[in-house]
């Protein structure tokens, strides 16, 4: 969905922001929502690594049984 913003689109949702938050809260708009992104991102990366180990696991298992 967000992939089919444009450029205008772009502007057009910060325009928005700007209207209904403000200048003066847009700053503490944009660190909580980077702040957001981060630890989604960060949990992410942790439940791709703990599959990955899961994985290896799993298979070393298998080859230990047979």
């Amino acid at each position: 969905m967000l992939q089919n913003i444009g450029i205008p689109g772009l502007i057009l949702v910060l325009v928005i922001a700007l209207i209904i938050f403000g200048p003066s809260k847009l700053p503490e708009l944009g660190r909580a929502v980077g702040s957001t992104l981060k630890e989604f991102k960060k949990s992410t990366r942790e439940l791709v690594s703990d599959d990955e180990s899961e994985g290896k696991q799993s298979k070393a298992k298998n080859e230990n049984v047979m």
